[in-house]
Formats: C-alpha cells, sequence, structure tokens
C-alpha cells in the first residue's frame, strides 16, 4: 500500500511561518504571513513528523513496534497475526488470515488516503517471487542488477565467476603512479559504483559481501587496481544475475550459532595494510539467509590456532 501526500498527515509542535503563496494575496495584506497548521513538503521535519502521526495510529489500533526494527510493527488477535513494515510512505502487510488483512486495510485506508497496489511483487527494487505450489518466497535483484550494469557500463562485459579473484591483494600502496592515471581515476564513479554494489550486497547478494566489504576500504583514494576489482564484481553478478534468496514454508526456525548449518569463516591477515583478518558469518531461516557479514577483525591475528 502507498501513502499518497504522506509528509502533509503530520501534525506540528513549533510555531512555523511562510509567505502568502502566489495569488492568495489580497490588496493591502502583503505584509502579511502564514502561519502552519500541519506539516508540508520542504520542512526539515516534514518526515518526522509524519513518521510520529502514522507511529501513533498503527499503535491505537493494536500494533506493537519492533524494538530492534522500527520500521516493522506487530498485531495479535487470538490466533490471527499481522505484520506492518513502513518505508517512508510504502506499508508492506503480511499475515495469516486474510479477512484480517482486509480489515486493516479499510482501517488504514480511512486514517490515511491511501492507494492499495494490490499483492507486492517489487519492493524498494526487490522482486518478490512466491510459488503458492511449492511454499516458497524468493527475494531477486535481477532488474536492479541490470540496471546498474547499464549504468556503469558494464552491460556488455565478459561474465566472471568469482566476485573476487583468487590470490588478489588489494593495499593503500596502491596509489596512482602518474598523471595518466590520476585523469583516468578523477572520471572513475568509484564512490558510486561502490555503493551500488552494497545495495545489492545489504539486500540479497551475501555471495559479494566480501568481495564489497575489500573495494569499500579504498573509496578515498582509489587506484586503477582497485577499480579492477569492483569492475570484475560486476562481472560476476552478470553472470549470477538471476541468484536470488529463497525460503521455504514449514517451521522457521533460525540455524545458526551451535547448528551445524551455521557457516562461520576467517581468513590470516589478508589486509596488507593493518594485518588484520576478516571474519564472516551467515544465518538462516527457511532455507534462506537472513543474516550475514564479512567484516574485518579489531585485532592482529598472530596465529590460526
Amino acid at each position: 500500500m502507498d501513502v499518497k501526500t504522506a509528509f502533509l498527515n503530520g501534525s506540528l509542535d513549533e510555531s512555523i511561518y511562510m509567505m502568502q503563496p502566489e495569488g492568495f494575496i489580497e490588496k493591502g495584506q502583503m505584509e502579511k504571513v502564514c502561519k502552519l497548521q500541519k506539516s508540508i513538503y520542504g520542512l526539515k521535519q516534514a518526515s518526522r513528523s509524519w513518521n510520529i502521526r502514522f507511529d501513533q495510529a498503527v499503535k491505537g489500533f493494536g500494533f506493537i513496534q519492533n524494538p530492534d526494527e522500527p520500521c516493522v510493527y506487530k498485531r495479535i488477535k487470538g490466533d490471527k497475526l499481522v505484520f506492518l513494515i513502513l518505508y517512508v510512505d510504502d506499508i508492506l502487510l503480511i499475515g495469516n488470515d486474510v479477512g484480517v488483512l482486509t480489515s486493516v486495510k479499510e482501517w488504514l485506508a480511512k486514517q490515511f488516503d491511501m492507494k492499495d497496489l494490490g499483492e507486492a511483487s517489487f519492493i524498494l527494487g526487490i522482486q518478490v517471487i512466491r510459488d503458492r505450489k511449492n511454499r516458497t518466497i524468493a527475494l531477486s535483484q535481477a532488474s536492479y542488477i541490470d540496471k546498474i550494469l547499464s549504468r556503469f557500463s558494464m552491460q556488455d562485459s565478459k561474465k566472471g565467476m568469482l566476485p573476487f579473484r583468487h590470490g588478489i591483494k588489494l593495499s593503500k600502496e596502491q596509489v596512482l603512479k602518474n598523471e595518466h592515471e590520476e585523469q583516468f581515476m578523477s572520471r572513475v564513479p568509484y564512490a558510486s559504483a561502490v555503493g551500488s554494489l552494497m545495495y545489492a550486497m545489504l539486500c540479497t547478494r551475501p555471495d559479494i559481501c566480501f568481495a564489497v566489504g575489500i573495494v569499500n576500504r579504498f573509496q578515498s583514494k582509489p587506484g586503477p587496481d582497485h577499480w579492477m576489482a569492483v569492475k570484475h564484481i560486476f562481472k560476476y553478478l552478470k553472470r549470477t544475475r538471476d541468484n536470488m534468496l529463497v525460503y521455504s514454508g514449514g517451521d522457521l526456525i533460525p540455524v545458526g550459532y551451535t547448528d551445524s548449518d551455521f557457516q562461520s569463516d576467517s581468513d590470516f591477515q589478508s589486509d596488507s595494510d593493518s594485518r588484520k583478518s576478516t571474519s564472516g558469518a551467515v544465518f538462516t531461516i527457511g532455507g534462506g539467509a537472513v543474516i550475514w557479514r564479512s567484516i574485518k577483525q579489531s585485532c592482529i591475528t598472530d596465529s590460526t590456532m
């Protein structure tokens, strides 16, 4: 569901004045200003005012906010369960009873000017693929990957086998060697490319987590070798654009910590600059990854034992 003109719903705690809009100024009243009664687009507090208004409304309807994920709300009545997820003015509803979901939609429509977009197929650039027969839900960013490949002129590149080439060591010592390299790198959108890769990595692509973490370390002063590594990740994504996260039905028990399906590993002093190692981990629910990370350790490891 989408909230129309969401920021106009917020209330103001401060006294804010604005100049009269053109066409509303009366003769002899040109010196007067308008005092805002509600929030409007353009105010620095507009988004917060809207969020406070929405938060108060849904909590009054029986929803409980998740303390760890403030954008997630839950409402339980008997054996009926509804999850509400808010992103700015976009709302995703999930529940185990169609009738209850319909009543929540009707209530929301009475509170705010809403547009019902039907069953979710795309959310924040992520495609939601539901297979009711096999009871699976998949999350794909194939369209997003196509978009960033075109944006960084990598759509016609060769396909890469791995997100990071074996044996390659990147360091801050791989600086710009001459004026030609400086001119070349000044035209390279390094930070923008790494940021685009990071969004894919955070949402649906844990397989590029390590590689993106490496190239992200050199944003302040990247060189041609660093840019080559970024392009290699794009080539890998081109080959694996259709890879997706798939979650099955059944018992939704988190797998990790002590379970044998928990995958955790670390390398040995892979950072050439600090000699620190990199650790990685992934947790799954229903067969699909829900939490993953690849992070440089805070200490220097002298032994793998």
